[in-house]
């Protein structure tokens, strides 16, 4: 009967927490949380920025390693791996941001095909999904258009398209909508609505920053500080609260209700005619490159008022604010600011205004008393005004109990509340604020609106704001609705209320929008038909869990949609192919250690015959141009110092009658020591040279010149002994560990960055598939490089092929696998894709160097040295190549050296896979 009861249990609930908490550093993100969700439900859970929304849902999506306490989704405990794996192909995590699981160069059915390889659809089914689900988004007219060119509505329609192509029976989704106009979120929500009733049992658990949302959802979850606050139906929420609306009931379910401010009662706002306008803009338009971000943009501000502009994310209000400002010049129209253009260089106008900018913008370095000191300096206020008004700021926005906090450990309200402090501090008569309250709590965001009331009606001063809220544009004497960078109406919010016949403001920007884009046929979401495939067939994820026997699938998934992104990114591209080309030609004509045409000088002090005969044997020969004549001392050290003469030749007085004499004078050869090798080469031509010159004269004198032994030097390779020979294999042999250890070292950290990482966390997929995957692309792009390299190497560079080129090119293919695969380790530890860059380059760059035997070979090389040549790819490759160009070997010579290479990479590659973790921490 318990077992029963306990299946019973487990088919019920799709999510049981219990006793969770989750800690970042010393932060506690998520405090002791217990809930249950009920198979098949809607909810809603609702909270400011800040609060554990998303490290709750990451942690029920098992994206996120679960610290403390236990959580079960649909029966599965996501602590144990089997079972989370069990869960990936049943749980949709659509993560937060727009289109965070996305790639902005893959086009919209391309983003839905790659999500529906990692699940193992077949052919016929992923193509009926894609078609089903495009028609369901309105986006299946432009199933080729990148998901970088898309609207922030249409990348969220593809982000869900993503989430539900596996069926799931949990979908959850963290915030949205966030960022996003109302009409799509509202043909969001309808869709998501749709689908549901569609997916039977399909249990839908939403987060978001728009408290007003939730209204529409079954259950509510409130959170704050960590901690629930309510875990009930949205009705009993109200009720229990007896609140009208759902940001009245989570202001009142705040544990200590900071703040409330009755907006009914806003004193209203009264031009005074007389008074010049503070703020105007005529036919205002900014371009970036083709993108127009601003389109005609006009409106009038008169002084003391509230103006606010409305509209979405990437709509263009920022770029108006900044052109406003100063801070970007417009690409036509005028701005005026308090009755001047505006203009960059207008120190006195610019100490007029307060600023505060969308992210937080003052110094985290310093404390809050800090950084007003500094503003107060920065705006040029006296010592006693300053100290006055860092008092007065302190006390008016009710921060002085934290003057000496830094403002990382502040909650978002008190930061935000010290920027507008901040920005208010030198008393300006124009305050413009860009999305000031975005992710703050009810309660504080009342709180700052009091004060930009306040400042308004009292202080008279014009307030600027920009928001994504509509109950804040209700309370602005006059509003702005942008979209797209034009302006579709003006007016105060009542009006423009009644001029749409509308319910409330929100729906009056929604007909204002339909208006300006013929949404009307787009806004009816087509009719979900018996003839389509359902979302959710039986047997559905069972099947597709046997596709976990066969990981090529998930490796060819995340390979084809790495080499799509690497072919439509042309800097990378061009790095890849052009990269080694560069390095490789350049190198090999610029660096020589040869001994031809060295520059020398002569400081002949005897003049004679025999001196004049010496010096004509040296500049006859094809490595020694003579250059200068020297004719003191002082000559003689200064052409030393300035490297323009390699070799010095110093006849000494005399010279010819001490050698007819049989005296055995001295020559003196001062040889630039500064290049070693090189120097040493200047040498011993020097030697063979003076050898043969002496055997000529003592003939010439009469004397035997017949030796005991002669001694011939022959090399047995590269007998012409040119240093290109070895120069452009080794440069080769750099360019195939560098440049593929770099690129592929941005792998793992650019998806880490752009938030994509979470398509690993939240698949089926290994994290050892998910590498090779990405590996793969630049495996293919490095051989076929090298393969462009020997055709420079053949045909321009004159250095052949001597021995197999099908075995030095399968030593290239071992090279690329261990480079990429070393790149892929680096990519696990770096922070950033500059890191990963930099810290693949020092590790491939000095090993290849100075290590692989290209400039000092590996025989004589002691103690250390010889074990980190022997540590990395490089030397052993080096062997490879010069083998195959100078030595003529083949297959049976390089088997050793080719298990040394692949062991180096499944080495490196085991690494990466273990210090790459499935989930977050």
């Amino acid at each position: 009967m318990s077992n029963q009861h306990d299946l019973s249990e487990n088919k019920r609930y799709a999510v049981e927490v219990e006793g969770v908490s989750h800690h970042y550093g010393k932060t506690e993100a998520v405090n002791n949380v217990s809930l249950r969700i009920e198979r098949g439900k809607t909810i809603s859970l609702i909270g400011p920025d800040g609060v554990g929304k998303s490290t709750l849902l990451s942690l029920i999506a098992g994206v996120k390693i679960l610290q403390q306490g236990s959580i079960k989704v649909l029966g599965n405990d996501v602590a144990i791996r089997r079972e989370r794996e069990d869960n990936a192909f049943k749980v949709a995590f659509m993560p937060q941001g727009l289109g965070k699981n996305l790639y902005p160069t893959l086009s919209i059915k391309e983003n839905i095909e790659f999500h529906a390889n990692l699940y193992g659809l077949s052919r016929h089914e992923r193509e009926a999904k894609i078609e089903r689900l495009l028609k369901a988004t309105a986006l299946d007219p432009f199933p080729d258009r990148q998901a970088a060119k898309l609207s922030g509505g249409m990348k969220q329609k593809l982000s869900l398209c993503c989430a539900l192509i596996n069926d799931p029976d949990l979908l959850i989704l963290d915030e949205p909508t966030t960022g996003v106009d109302p009409l799509s979120r509202r043909q969001f929500w309808d869709l998501v609505d749709e689908l549901q009733a569609e997916s039977e049992g399909m249990t839908v658990i939403v987060s978001t920053a728009y408290i007003e949302e939730a209204e529409r959802f079954e259950y509510l979850l409130a959170m704050n500080a960590g901690k629930l606050l309510a875990a009930d139906s949205t009705k009993n929420v109200l009720k229990n609260t007896n609140s009208k609306t759902l940001e009245e009931a989570y202001v009142k379910l705040l544990p200590e209700r900071d703040y409330y401010f009755d907006f009914d009662n806003i004193p209203p706002f009264e031009a005074d005619p007389d008074a010049p306008l503070a703020i105007k803009a005529d036919n205002l338009t900014k371009k970036f490159g083709d993108f127009t971000a601003v389109d005609n943009v006009s409106f009038e501000i008169p002084r003391g008022e509230i103006f606010g502009f409305l509209g979405s994310n990437g709509c263009g209000k920022s770029t108006t604010m900044k052109m406003l400002t100063g801070l970007l010049e417009p690409s036509s129209g005028k701005a005026e600011l308090l009755g001047k253009a505006t203009d960059a260089n207008d120190i006195n106008t610019r100490m007029r205004v307060g600023y505060m900018s969308q992210s937080f913008s003052l110094y985290e370095e310093l404390t809050v008393r800090a950084n007003l000191d500094l503003h107060a300096k920065l705006y040029q206020l006296s010592t006693q005004d300053a100290v006055a008004a860092v008092e007065d700021s302190l006390e008016k926005f009710k921060i002085k109990d934290y003057e000496d906090e830094l403002p990382s450990s502040l909650s978002l309200g008190l930061r935000q509340r010290l920027q507008l402090a901040a920005a208010c501090l030198h008393k300006p008569e124009v305050l413009i604020l860009d999305e000031p309250t975005s992710g703050v709590d009810p309660s504080a965001r009342d709180m700052f609106w009091d004060y930009l009331i306040n400042l308004s009606r009292n202080d008279k001063i014009t307030i600027f704001v920009s928001t994504h809220f509509m109950n804040e544009a209700g309370w602005c004497d006059r509003i702005s609705f942008m979209h797209q960078g034009k302006v579709l109406a003006q007016d105060k919010p009542q009006a423009l209320v009644e001029a749409q016949n509308a319910e409330n403001l929100e729906e009056a920007f929604i007909a204002y929008l339909e208006e300006a884009e013929n949404h009307d046929k787009a806004h009816e979401s087509p009719e979900l038909t018996n003839e389509k495939p359902q979302l959710n067939s039986p047997h559905t994820h069972q099947e597709r869990a046997k596709q976990r026997s066969r990981p090529i699938n998930n490796i060819l998934a995340f390979a084809v949609r790495e080499n799509k992104e690497l072919l439509r990114d042309p800097v990378r591209l061009l790095f890849v192919l052009l990269g080694p080309v560069v390095l490789v030609f350049f190198s090999a004509l610029g660096i020589t250690f040869d001994v031809r045409n060295i520059n020398f000088a002569v400081y002949d002090q005897d003049q004679s015959q025999i001196s004049q005969e010496l010096i004509t044997q040296l500049s006859s020969s094809p490595y020694f141009n003579q250059r200068m004549v020297l004719h003191n001392d002082e000559e003689f050290e200064h052409i030393i110092q300035t490297g323009k003469i390699r070799l010095v030749v110093e006849i000494p007085p005399d010279f010819g009658l001490d050698l007819i004499q049989q005296r055995q004078p001295e020559l003196s050869f001062y040889v630039d020591g500064s290049m070693p090798f090189t120097g040493e080469n200047i040498k011993s031509y020097l030697i063979g040279i003076m050898s043969g010159y002496s055997q000529n004269l003592a003939q010439e004198m009469g004397h035997s010149t017949s030796p005991t032994a002669q001694l011939q030097t022959r090399f047995v390779y590269n007998q012409s002994f040119n240093s290109i020979v070895s120069i452009a294999p080794g440069m080769m042999m750099m360019s195939m560990m560098l440049i593929p250890a770099m690129m592929t070292a941005l792998g793992v950290v650019r998806e880490r960055e752009i938030g994509s990482i979470v398509n690993l966390y939240g698949s089926p997929a290994t994290v050892m598939q998910f590498l090779i995957g990405k590996q793969i692309p630049y495996i293919m792009m490095a051989l076929l490089s090298f393969f462009i390299l020997l055709l420079i190497s053949i045909l321009i560079l004159q250095v052949p092929i001597t021995g197999s080129f099908s075995a030095l090119f399968f030593g290239a293919f071992c090279i690329a696998w261990a480079a990429t695969s070393l790149g892929l380790l680096v990519s696990c530890f770096a922070t950033s894709q500059v890191a990963a860059i930099f810290g693949s380059a020092i590790l491939t760059m000095i090993p290849s160097l100075n290590f692989s035997g290209m400039l000092t070979p590996v025989s004589s090389l002691e103690g250390a040295n010889v074990w980190i040549a022997h540590l990395f790819p490089s030397a052993w490759f080096q062997s490879i190549i010069i083998g195959s160009f100078s030595k003529g070997l083949s297959w049976p010579d390089f088997m050793n050296y080719y298990l040394i290479l692949a062991a180096f990479a499944i080495s490196y590659l085991l690494l990466a896979s273990s210090f790459l973790k499935k989930q977050e921490k």
